[in-house]
C-alpha cells in the first residue's frame, strides 16, 4: 500500500499539460503515491453547474495532499452563457473552485516562494530570494459580493456610512460592492506563520504590507495583529509599507526584502510581481496551506491557446511538488528535486519558448529527472 494519497486535479488547459509533466519528475525522484485524479475546473461548471463537483471535495477529505493545475474562469454573463442549456434556468452561480477549496478546507496560508536560479536568462535580478505569505480566505475575496445592490443594503449602508449617501442615490443595477473583510484572528494567524517561517529559516526581516493609511477598517486589524504579532519575535525584524510603494520599491532593490506578508488581494499582486523578477509566471509556484490539508499549484492561468500543445513550462509545477513534499516531511527528496531544477536552469540546454529556447514542456521535465539520483 503506498505511504501516501495524492489528489492529483488537473484542471483545465496547460494545467493538464503541465501535471502530465510533473509527473514524470515526481516519478523518477520515488515518491510512494497513489495519485486519485479529481475532477475540477471549467468542464465540470459547464456539463454539471459545479467546477467543484461533491465528489472531488469528498476526496480532499481523504488524501495527504493535492497537487492542482490550473482553471478557466469567466465573467458572470460569459459563465451563465457556457451551461449546459438544462442547467441555465437554475440560477446557478460560478465560483472560482480554487477559492472555494481554500475556504472550505481553511487553506488561510498562501505561501510563494520566489527565487532567482543561476542562469535563468529571465532573471531581473541574480540572487533573489523572497518568500510571500498571502492571507487566502477573507479580505476581498471573501466573496461576498453584491450586484444589482438589494435596496435593504443600500438603505442600511446610507444611514451608517454618510460618504456612501452619492452611490445610494444611484439605480441598484449602476453599481455594485465587494466586501473586504478581514479578521484580527484571520491576519493574527497568517503573520505568525510567516514570523515562524522567519525563525526556522533563519530569515532576518518580516515586511507587513497594507494600506492602513487609507482602508483605516479592514487594513488596520491586520496591521494591529501583525505588530502584535511581532512584539513576540524580538530576534526578527519587523517594517511595513504601502502596498502601492511596495510595487515600486521591490523593483528599486528586492534585496532589501526577505519574508512579506499581506491580505489576500494585496498577496496576489506582490507575489506575481515577485514571480515576474525571477522568471515570470513559469517559475511561480504557490502552495495553499492549512492545519490538515495543502493544495500545491503553479501560479499562472490555464492559457488555454497553448493547451495541448507540450509547449509551456514546467517548473512552476516542478517547484509547487517541491513544495509538496516538503509539506509531506520528505524534505531529501524536495532538496534533490530543487538541485534537479537548478542545474537545468543554470547549464542552459535545455529552454522552453519563454526562456528563449525551442524545447518541449516534456523535454523540460525530461531533464530535470534526468539530474535526480
Amino acid at each position: 500500500m503506498p505511504k501516501y494519497r495524492i489528489a492529483w486535479l488537473p484542471g483545465d488547459g496547460i494545467g493538464v499539460d503541465v501535471l502530465k509533466a510533473t509527473k514524470i519528475v515526481l516519478d523518477k525522484v520515488g515518491l510512494d503515491a497513489e495519485y486519485v485524479h479529481g475532477a475540477i475546473g471549467w468542464d465540470f461548471w459547464c456539463a454539471e453547474g459545479d467546477a467543484l463537483p461533491r465528489r472531488t471535495i469528498d476526496l480532499l477529505h481523504n488524501v495527504d495532499a493535492a497537487l492542482f493545475g490550473a482553471i478557466t474562469s469567466k465573467p458572470i454573463k460569459d459563465s451563465q452563457k457556457e451551461l449546459s442549456p438544462s442547467l441555465q434556468s437554475k440560477g446557478l452561480t460560478y465560483r472560482s473552485p480554487i477559492v472555494r477549496m481554500r475556504q472550505l478546507f481553511d487553506l488561510y496560508i498562501c505561501l510563494r516562494p520566489c527565487k532567482a536560479y543561476a542562469g535563468n536568462p529571465l532573471n531581473f535580478k541574480e540572487a533573489i530570494d523572497l518568500v510571500v505569505f498571502r492571507e487566502n480566505t477573507e479580505d476581498l475575496y471573501s466573496g461576498v459580493e453584491f450586484s444589482p445592490v438589494p435596496a435593504e443594503l443600500a438603505e442600511t449602508l446610507e444611514r451608517l456610512s454618510k460618504p456612501f449617501e452619492p452611490f445610494s442615490r444611484l439605480p441598484h443595477d449602476q453599481y455594485a460592492i465587494s466586501c473586504k473583510i478581514n479578521t484580527f484572528h484571520g491576519s493574527e494567524r497568517l503573520v505568525r506563520s510567516a514570523f515562524e517561517f522567519a525563525r526556522k529559516f533563519k530569515r532576518k526581516k518580516v515586511t507587513v504590507v497594507h494600506k492602513a493609511n487609507v482602508v483605516r477598517a479592514s487594513d488596520g486589524i491586520f496591521f494591529d495583529a501583525a505588530k502584535a504579532v511581532a512584539k513576540q519575535y524580538p530576534e526578527i525584524q519587523m517594517d511595513d509599507a504601502n502596498v502601492d510603494a511596495m510595487t515600486m520599491w521591490l523593483l528599486k532593490n528586492p534585496f532589501n526584502y526577505d519574508v512579506l506578508v499581506a491580505p489576500n488581494l494585496y498577496g496576489d499582486i506582490i507575489s506575481d510581481l515577485c514571480a515576474q523578477m525571477v522568471g515570470g509566471l513559469g517559475f511561480g509556484c504557490s502552495g495553499n496551506i492549512g492545519q490538515k490539508l495543502a493544495v500545491f499549484e503553479p501560479s499562472h492561468g490555464s492559457a488555454p491557446k497553448y493547451a495541448g500543445m507540450d509547449k509551456v513550462n514546467p517548473i512552476a509545477t516542478v517547484l509547487a511538488a517541491k513544495m509538496m513534499l516538503d509539506w509531506l516531511g520528505e524534505t531529501q527528496m524536495g532538496i534533490s528535486l530543487e538541485a534537479a531544477v537548478a542545474a537545468v536552469i543554470k547549464e542552459g540546454n535545455v529552454r522552453t519558448y519563454d526562456m528563449h529556447g525551442s524545447h518541449s514542456t516534456t523535454d523540460m521535465a525530461k531533464a530535470i529527472a534526468a539530474h535526480l539520483p
